[in-house]
């Protein structure tokens, strides 16, 4: 008989642009590799350059990007694997769908990066803040186009006052499923 299958999980790191979903998403992946954890990642940008080069940055062409995003982690999940998502996926419903493709196949664990507005902007090493406010960027998440902060998140951290080592270990802790007594 086949040894039972180790349950997937992923991690789905949501947040404004600066909100620290590539650092800590960074600093997540390199623990789990430490512990011998193999791990997907599936960044925004990367995913957007990868597998969404053909949409725009409407609403439905965000939806559709995060609901790809849903799927492609419900594979690697459902094959046990593990899977750190690192997108800013602005609209509720979307994020709900992801949760509902992985939650097919295994864990989901919503992160919030609730990081002010103010300390992103201040973070912005690509300008996108200032190009969005001199109007040369429609619909830019948090200044043209709404984020919709998650209403069922597993963990709500704020990055410019949690350190990254203790946002990991939270986000750790809330990765390992709940113990049945």
């Amino acid at each position: 008989m086949p040894a039972p299958q180790a349950s997937g999980v992923t991690v789905f790191l949501t947040g404004l642009s600066g909100a620290g979903k590539s650092t800590v998403a960074d600093a997540l992946v390199a623990r789990l590799e430490a512990e011998g954890r193999p791990v997907t990642v599936l960044d925004g940008d990367v995913v957007r350059t990868h597998l969404s080069s053909e949409l725009t940055f409407s609403r439905e062409h965000r939806d559709l990007n995060i609901r790809r995003i849903g799927w492609v982690a419900g594979e690697v999940v459902r094959h046990g694997g593990t899977v750190v998502v690192a997108a800013i996926a602005p609209y509720e419903a979307a994020r709900e769908e992801a949760r509902a493709l992985v939650e097919k196949h295994g864990r989901f664990v919503l992160v919030h990066l609730s990081t002010p507005l103010e300390v992103c902007e201040q973070r912005d090493v690509k300008g996108l803040y200032a190009r969005a406010r001199a109007g040369e960027i429609a619909g830019f998440t948090g200044v043209s186009d709404p984020y919709e902060p998650p209403s069922r998140a597993e963990l709500t951290l704020d990055t410019s006052v949690t350190p990254l080592e203790e946002s990991v270990a939270r986000i750790r802790d809330a990765m390992d499923p709940p113990s049945v007594l």
